[in-house]
């Protein structure tokens, strides 16, 4: 249950730092380092992220920022297919 939480409080986090980086643009101030947001992403904030770009419409069109999200998500779903295929996890 703790994990539940936990993924739930980064995907929120996430969510929040999009939306917040995507205000602070509107008003030229200074912005969160993309890297601290792929850190988030990385850290299991992909929906959260993903949601708050489409809802933002924010980084959407930014090819570097969406090169560094897509490898963190493709990094991760070859992780969890590897641990699901070798049985180190299961369902």
């Amino acid at each position: 249950m703790i994990l539940l939480y936990t993924f739930l409080a980064v995907n929120i986090i996430a969510f929040v730092l999009i939306g917040y980086d995507k205000k602070l643009a509107q008003n030229n101030k200074r912005r969160i380092p993309e890297q601290t947001l792929l850190i988030w992403v990385a850290m299991g904030g992909i929906i959260g992220s993903s949601l708050a770009m489409s809802i933002f419409r924010h980084k959407t069109a930014k090819t570097s920022y969406l090169l560094k999200f897509f490898g963190i998500v493709s990094l991760q779903i070859i992780a969890i297919i590897t641990l699901f295929y070798f049985d180190i996890i299961s369902l």
